[in-house]
């Protein structure tokens, strides 16, 4: 979408962090933007912050919650009408080795970084596809959803499934005129190192207690990119329909790795026409090459 002036954008986990930069970009852009986050005092805070009047409408909501989810849609699309621009950018974080995960463990970290995306999908896209003027979908991955590393298995899972979803939407959603991005950043200043304050009572049992305890003192952060310019690459993103925003050039050498590593176990040897023939769907997605030339 290169015209986003006057459009309206809903951004999940707005209230802070990467979301906050990317509020920050889309209003920059002269959008109006509907900011929905968990957090009550970091909304008021956001709110405050922007100070951008009536283009900014601020929310609580728990995106793992299906019908508040549409009640919020419902009550965006009463004060600023049509929306276009869904970023899913909600998410928390949890660190550990996989042998001391609990179920809980599992189900807080997939049901909010991979379920709430979906719920996000199945709320807003219907919107979209309703109103007939095209719009985009920004889903926040991870750079762990393309290069896994240890002690992050929830998380890297989630993150893998929030890519290969928007790989699929970018492939379906084409001919509707809604283009679909994976936002797959590296370390950006956010406050996902607290995500155990938002943590539910319900799932409340972890075996990663003591390793919370570490993540919340992060000596590194004066490392990580700042959300602002993370918020300025989304935006990039959305208007030049980019398949994929990554933000640090350091990652390239390590996925190049992983690219090869996967061509290596790739079987050689004459091809079967009539395989090929038969199943054409699954053995190239044009995306690729699409997202390559542009």
């Amino acid at each position: 979408m290169e015209h986003l002036e006057g459009k309206v954008g809903f951004v999940t986990g707005g209230a802070s962090g990467i979301g906050l930069g990317i509020v920050r970009a889309l209003l920059g852009a002269g959008m109006k933007v509907a900011i929905a986050d968990i957090r009550r005092d970091h909304l008021d805070e956001a709110a405050a912050a922007l100070d951008a009047g009536d283009r900014v409408y601020a929310l609580q909501l728990d995106v793992t919650d299906r019908a508040a989810y549409a009640r919020a849609a419902d009550e965006v699309e009463r004060a600023f009408g049509k929306v276009h621009v869904l970023c899913n950018n909600a998410g928390i974080g949890l660190a550990g080795p996989a042998k001391f995960a609990t179920y809980d463990d599992w189900d807080w970290v997939l049901g909010v970084d991979l379920g709430g995306v979906v719920n996000g999908v199945v709320t807003i896209l219907p919107r979209i596809l309703r109103h007939g003027e095209g719009g985009h979908i920004v889903n926040t991955a991870s750079m762990s959803g393309i290069m896994p590393n240890p002690n992050t298995i929830q998380y890297t899972v989630a993150k893998a499934g929030v890519v290969a979803m928007s790989e699929v939407l970018r492939t379906e959603l084409a001919p509707d005129n809604v283009g679909v991005t994976a936002f797959c950043p590296g370390p950006v200043r956010s406050n996902i190192p607290k995500s155990g304050e938002t943590r539910p009572a319900n799932l409340s049992n972890t075996g990663y207690a003591e390793f919370d305890k570490r993540r919340a003192t992060d000596t590194n952060a004066h490392l990580w990119m700042d959300p602002v310019d993370a918020g300025e690459l989304v935006l990039d993103g959305i208007r030049k329909n980019k398949l994929y925003v990554f933000t640090h050039s350091e990652f390239g050498p390590g996925i190049k790795e992983r690219c090869d590593a996967i061509m290596a176990a790739v079987p050689t040897g004459p091809f079967n026409a009539d395989f090929m023939a038969a199943v054409p769907f699954l053995l190239r997605n044009p995306i690729f090459s699409e997202a390559v030339k542009k």
